[in-house]
């Protein structure tokens, strides 16, 4: 049996305390992972770790918009296609203005998420960006295997979320990085098992298996095994967490606790 463990963003500004963006219960979650990859290290073939990789120049960071009396957005402000419109917010660079207006419009078709501007985090290089520190501790114990644990970067175009591994929010047509990921799709497919877990599960991990059932056979979906206790949400959209939930239930997803995967 091939076996696969898809970790989304379990990193120090989501997982610890002292994070930009610490998601309540992440902290638990880390600590929960990392006892579970040392539990069954000897049954995963493969660990996939996607990271979160951000610039501060970013569209959905403070500095990357101003209003008219020149000052940014606080964290967690909505921005909308209309507010562009209206230029109650306008980007940096006044050149943008027909993108930014092409992105947020996309965003509202897409019908996930609105513009949110976040706190800075996982700033590439940065702290922020590193593992925490129970999972990172597992993955390297894991590689004495020896094996090398698959990281996978996102986000580090300024013009897009990128939320979900497999594909940017508004896939940028210069930026092959942030268009759909075939080959990561194919791989996964490979796998009889993929245990999948993370932060946030409304978020990046909601993406991310939204994504990836998107772009499987219904014969691979089976395969894929949700870890529940090790992914928490970000206050305010525990209701996205739970319709992800219901949605992957019902697609054929199997769910599981770090006590049951592989046992």
């Amino acid at each position: 049996m091939k076996t696969c463990l898809l970790i989304v963003d379990p990193q120090n500004d989501f997982c610890n305390p002292n994070g930009a963006l610490f998601v309540p219960g992440a902290d638990a979650d880390a600590v929960r992972l990392g006892a579970m990859i040392d539990r069954i290290r000897s049954k995963l073939d493969t660990i996939k770790v996607t990271l979160d990789s951000h610039h501060r120049l970013h569209i959905a960071n403070p500095i990357f918009w101003r209003n008219a009396a020149g000052d940014h957005p606080s964290p967690f402000t909505i921005i909308t296609k209309e507010d562009v419109q209206n230029s109650l917010w306008m980007p940096f660079d006044p050149g943008l203005y027909a993108r930014v207006l092409f992105y947020t419009e996309q965003l509202e078709k897409n019908g996930r998420y609105q513009l949110c501007i976040w706190p800075e985090h996982c700033l590439i290089g940065a702290w922020g960006q590193t593992v925490a520190d129970p999972v990172c501790q597992s993955l390297l114990r894991w590689e004495d295997r020896p094996a090398v644990v698959n990281w996978l970067a996102k986000g580090s175009n300024i013009y897009t979320e990128h939320y979900s591994v497999v594909q940017a929010d508004v896939p940028d047509t210069s930026d092959p990085g942030t268009q759909l990921n075939t080959v990561l799709l194919n791989d996964l497919q490979s796998y009889d098992v993929i245990g999948f877990t993370g932060e946030a599960l409304s978020h990046c991990v909601a993406n991310t298996g939204q994504d990836i059932v998107a772009n499987f056979a219904f014969r691979y979906i089976r395969k894929i095994h949700l870890i529940t206790d090790c992914s928490s949400s970000v206050p305010g959209f525990t209701h996205i967490a739970d319709s992800f939930l219901s949605e992957m239930k019902a697609s054929g997803m199997q769910f599981c606790t770090s006590v049951d995967f592989l046992t």
